[in-house]
């Protein structure tokens, strides 16, 4: 397969054109035949325009490849290796959505031929690629793994990070058999600059993958625990880690709001395997659950914070700064912000919010909240939600002249200086 690619014998297929995919189809596209498939014409028309819908592509990246773009699913015959991207969520009761992921799989079976190899990227549990993936793959194409060869390599690209990009990320890959492995990792050397492991098996790489953002997720809750434990003690949160972080073996990690994609979905879908297992998973559970009630912690702070200052909430004003899961990228899938915003709603609050990174028409469609152009007016608190680099340029000064007197701000990320800020106004982060 490796030569035959080279040699541009055969076409390299990305399904799922997102940003993993995306990237992934591009790079490939820089040294082999490349198809980028996706279901959603419009963004497959943008993407023949150069324009990245997710924002976070140049136009650059487009140029010099060799690569189709398109919605129709008969382009996939053309290719000889499928790799599958497509996004994998949870849906509202929280159990692992595979219907994005089965659908793609049935795209691969249309194209599918004697010889070919099948990769997936996307986030699953241990065991999904094979017990759940393959039989749909089997049945709609009417082969058998041994006609053609499967393998897991999981995505590891992090959104607005212009450092640790594509191929500066040593890539996880695995395969069916060994002769899969080997053609599957010199497929990825080509393009990962940073290398390849060659994991023992599928289940391997997919848990590989799972556990990273559940490991994060975990970590993470512990400091939003311990947040809400120093604040009841009359301490700073950030201060005990930058004094605990004087030892060598300490890991300095910061509490805060986990949304997104990745590490506020991944680690149900461990839960999910764990109990079809008959494991009861009590710390990823707990940790899920610290991490989800911080929006409704956060809220109360402000709201607790207001009244002090002889506030009434339903004749207050508030602005929240930001809206993304995290800070510099347009992405507002699963953002905690938006748990936030309700909840301060929910004591009868009037909230305008800010996000120049976040699309107006994107925001209202998912969540039906309508994004501020500007801080209109004189509002009793702020809330840096979202450290974006456009708000960490702001001073004292910048804030006080949206705020009413005895004026509130709350720096969820620990954005700005503390000392400075709290000479001139109440000043609370986690």
């Amino acid at each position: 397969m490796y030569q035959e690619l080279i040699k541009k014998e055969k076409k390299i297929a990305v399904i799922g054109l997102g940003y993993v995919g995306l990237p992934i189809a591009l790079e490939f596209a820089k040294h082999f035949s490349v198809i980028g498939y996706d279901i959603n014409a419009g963004r497959i028309e943008m993407m023949r325009r150069h324009i990245d819908p997710s924002n976070e592509i140049d136009k650059s990246a487009f140029e010099n490849t060799d690569i189709l773009f398109s919605s129709d699913r008969e382009d996939l015959k053309k290719a000889h290796s499928f790799i599958v991207s497509v996004l994998t969520d949870i849906d509202e009761h929280k159990v692992p959505n595979l219907r994005p992921l089965l659908n793609a799989s049935k795209s691969v079976a249309y194209g599918l031929k004697k010889g070919d190899y099948v990769v997936f990227e996307s986030t699953v549990y241990p065991g999904c690629t094979e017990e759940d993936c393959l039989p749909v793959i089997e049945q709609e194409s009417g082969l058998s793994l041994g006609d053609f060869k499967l393998g897991y390599s999981p995505e590891r690209i992090v959104p607005g990070d212009k450092v640790r990009t594509l191929t500066k990320i040593l890539k996880i890959v695995s395969g069916s058999d060994e002769e899969a492995s080997a053609e599957i990792a010199a497929v990825y050397g080509h393009i990962i600059e940073a290398g390849v492991y060659r994991a023992s098996s599928i289940k391997v790489a997919e848990a590989a993958k799972v556990i990273e953002n559940t490991q994060r997720d975990i970590n993470i809750s512990l400091m939003n625990e311990l947040s809400m434990i120093f604040d009841k003690a009359g301490i700073d949160t950030r201060e005990v880690i930058e004094a605990a972080g004087t030892k060598w073996n300490f890991v300095k990690l910061y509490p805060g709001l986990v949304g997104g994609h990745c590490i506020g979905v991944d680690p149900y879908y461990l839960m999910h395997k764990a109990i079809e297992l008959g494991h009861d998973p009590q710390v990823i559970r707990s940790g899920r659950r610290i991490n989800d009630q911080m929006p409704a912690w956060i809220a109360k702070k402000l709201v607790q914070t207001l009244i002090s200052g002889g506030k009434n909430p339903k004749d207050t004003r508030v602005l929240v700064m930001g809206i993304t899961f995290k800070e510099d990228v347009s992405d507002i899938r699963n953002s905690k912000v938006v748990d936030l915003i309700h909840e301060i709603e929910g004591y009868s609050v009037q909230v305008d919010v800010l996000d120049p990174y976040a699309d107006t028409d994107a925001v209202m469609h998912e969540y039906q909240i309508s994004l501020a152009k500007d801080a209109a007016g004189s509002y009793d608190a702020v809330v840096v939600a979202v450290a974006h680099k456009d708000f960490k340029h702001m001073n004292v000064t910048d804030f006080k002249a949206m705020m009413n007197t005895d004026p509130v701000l709350i720096d969820v990320k620990g954005t700005f200086d503390k000392k400075t800020f709290e000479k001139e106004l109440t000043y609370w982060r986690l």
